[in-house]
């Protein structure tokens, strides 16, 4: 009899895809300036630049979701989980028009063996019912029906009420104690 595999759903920008350093990238190449991830520790994305206006002007931006960096060691992690768990790629991709296509895009070129029946795109993540939820804004993980992991971006560094993991290895960490738990 097969093992039923145990769920995960994972967020795209902040976890998979590292959108601070894009945001950083973009920043510098129109102001000139370079703002460090330690300027904005604590600080919504928004927020934490002078002009408070570029962030929200970038992700109206065509090619910005699509030209994202992957996250360090996200594949590699994700190709591993694969093997114990069914793993989801969940991604509030509605809110700006040109991003479902963008994160389609992208995933099929930098996630090429995840299967199209498990890619969720949606505006509303507490839709989502998996064992795990893997994000890095509070505001999707409070409502998570599974374990929360909550990954470290600078901008949630001040909340700690779910685990927290800081790099893709900390979570096959954290998960390869839980199947030991479980198990």
């Amino acid at each position: 009899m097969e093992k039923i595999k145990k769920t995960i759903g994972i967020d795209m920008d902040g976890v998979l895809a590292d959108i601070e350093q894009q945001f950083m990238d973009w920043y510098e190449k129109e102001f000139g300036v370079r703002v460090s991830r330690e300027e904005r520790l604590g600080v919504l994305e928004p927020e934490g630049f002078p002009d408070k206006t570029a962030i929200k002007r970038y992700v109206y931006t065509p090619g910005f979701f699509r030209t994202i960096p992957v996250m360090e060691g996200a594949v590699a992690a994700v190709t591993k989980l694969m093997e114990e768990y069914e793993v989801y790629i969940v991604s509030a991709a509605m809110e700006f028009p040109q991003c479902l296509q963008e994160k389609h895009e992208w995933l099929a070129e930098h996630f090429p063996f995840i299967s199209w029946t498990n890619i969720i795109f949606c505006g509303d993540k507490s839709l989502i019912a998996t064992d795990y939820l893997i994000d890095d804004h509070c505001k999707n993980l409070d409502f998570c029906k599974g374990k929360a992991i909550m990954f470290d971006a600078s901008h949630n560094v001040n909340q700690h009420h779910h685990v927290r993991v800081k790099s893709w290895t900390d979570v096959l960490t954290l998960l390869e104690k839980e199947n030991l738990i479980d198990a």
